[in-house]
């Protein structure tokens, strides 16, 4: 009798952790509490937010050689939806994030930000012509050079899909009109479900210098 008491209770008790929101690393799905606490995080817009916002955020060294993987970072369904909030100014109610948020599918951004560097920098040599003896020279990098760049996103040691990547080229402008490209921004987005751990991985192969991995707590992450 006592054996089986005790058997019967242990499974309950797995049951009930399992069946938990606290068995998922960070929220998702989001609760109308949830949302409404992004709402109104997202409309302060001042130190709180920008220190919030920043704990999704791994800032990387330059490296010797090759391009700076500047920073990776991991935008949950909570802080997609304060970012979401901040992007709207008077006239947008915590009612109306909710109903945006209402039967929305709950995703994961990764963002990556790259730099160029004097190594690896806006001019590239001109290819070589069809004359010969004709000057080398120097050209633009082309914009879609981040398309060189191999990203990977890990859960428990598998290798997750996006259901959508994108990339853009960035660019310093000066007064006179002229613009120099300085680097590109590359954004991945999973399913929020697809992240069963309590960890994450994101490594970066660029074309030059030594492949980038980055490790994520998500439990540290609402």
């Amino acid at each position: 009798m006592l054996r089986t008491s005790a058997r019967a209770i242990a499974s309950i008790l797995l049951a009930a952790t399992l069946l938990s929101p606290s068995s998922f690393a960070f929220n998702s799905p989001l609760s109308d509490q949830a949302v409404r606490e992004a709402y109104f995080l997202g409309q302060r817009r001042d130190e709180t937010f920008a220190r919030f916002m920043d704990k999704y955020a791994k800032h990387l060294a330059l490296p010797k050689t090759g391009p700076h993987i500047a920073s990776v970072t991991f935008f949950t369904p909570f802080a997609l939806a304060t970012q979401l909030s901040s992007q709207h100014s008077s006239g947008y109610s915590a009612q109306q994030a909710a109903l945006d948020h209402r039967g929305q599918t709950e995703s994961v951004k990764i963002i990556v930000q790259i730099y160029l560097t004097e190594s690896y920098g806006a001019l590239i040599p001109r290819p070589t012509g069809s004359r010969s003896g004709s000057p080398t020279g120097f050209v633009q990098r082309p914009s879609e050079f981040w398309r060189d760049f191999d990203v990977q996103v890990f859960s428990e040691d598998r290798e997750l899909a996006p259901f959508t990547s994108s990339g853009q080229p960035n660019y310093l402008c000066s007064e006179d009109g002229g613009c120099t490209l300085t680097g590109a921004t590359i954004q991945l987005e999973f399913l929020a479900e697809s992240f069963a751990s309590d960890s994450a991985t994101i490594q970066v192969n660029p074309p030059e210098g030594d492949p980038v991995s980055v490790d994520f707590d998500l439990t540290r992450l609402r």
